[in-house]
């Protein structure tokens, strides 16, 4: 039988907040619901859930999660962790805040982070449920990825529990250092693979709108495309053809600049997550 704890959800009526509430209502875990804004406050109710004080809910939590905003992270964290008891933990879902150095921290109180991973493009998805769901944490399974600054294992078996239980159904859970968390997230992730979804919209737009090709076929051939694209290019299931490779050369020196992988480089990771996280504005 798994263990119990205690955890409190800050932000709990935010976008990211309903939906790791939604997954901890379902658990033995005790919850508490901590939200500020009059929306949320009523997001949380509605949903049948009972605000708690954010006081009396960290002072006596295993586990905070922090379900809010990267940009409120500081002040949020210099509110609440020194009224955390000593051995609790504090959970942020995204790196950039925590590797970026702006979170409030104590000795005794230990910082993790988890993301999910998302239902992957390669899932076997089941029922209709599974291939409605994109996002996760509903019914399609996926992985997450988390990191935690303690050697405890007491202390890492609290963290799983709970990045299981928010990001329900959780297939593996992924052990790495808050820092290679950050060059997953966003490098990886967000600067490559959905700057890149994006990009594939825009030339579906550009196809359709300026080519006048028919949007219906536009779109179905991109999609299949798309399919086998990854399919190929990230598992090598079907080789691609020679006259593709000839074009996809073209499209390599066309659109990619030659010193592309600088963005992998600790430096421009620290450009990027300032960028993000708009620190020329934030008074350090």
């Amino acid at each position: 039988m798994s263990s119990s704890y205690k955890i409190a959800v800050i932000g709990a009526g935010g976008k990211m907040g309903m939906r790791v509430s939604d997954n901890l209502m379902k658990t033995g875990h005790t919850v508490w619901y901590i939200e500020n804004s009059p929306a949320g406050q009523q997001r949380t109710i509605e949903a049948g859930r009972e605000l708690t004080d954010a006081s009396a809910a960290v002072a006596d939590a295993d586990i905070v999660v922090l379900a809010v905003p990267d940009l409120a992270l500081g002040q949020v964290t210099a509110d609440l962790v020194p009224q955390l008891r000593s051995g609790a933990i504090v959970l942020t879902l995204d790196p950039a805040a925590a590797y970026a150095g702006l979170l409030t921290t104590r000795e005794d109180v230990i910082q993790a982070v988890a993301h999910p991973c998302h239902p992957s493009i390669f899932l076997q998805r089941e029922t209709p449920e599974q291939w409605a769901d994109t996002f996760g944490g509903i019914a399609a399974p996926q992985d997450a990825i988390a990191a935690i600054e303690s050697e405890d294992d007491a202390k890492k078996a609290i963290v799983e529990a709970t990045v299981r239980a928010i990001y329900a159904p959780v297939i593996d859970v992924h052990w790495v250092t808050i820092k290679q968390l950050a060059q997953l997230e966003p490098t990886l992730v967000e600067t490559v693979a959905c700057m890149i979804g994006s990009l594939l919209n825009e030339a579906l737009q550009e196809t359709v709108n300026t080519m006048g090709v028919p949007e219906a076929a536009a779109r179905s051939i991109l999609y299949g495309h798309t399919q086998v694209a990854l399919a190929n290019g990230l598992r090598g299931d079907n080789p691609f053809s020679d006259a593709c490779l000839i074009a996809m050369d073209y499209g390599r020196e066309s659109i990619i600049k030659d010193d592309w992988k600088k963005i992998f480089r600790d430096d421009e990771l620290d450009k990027n997550l300032a960028r993000m996280l708009h620190l020329d504005e934030i008074e350090r």
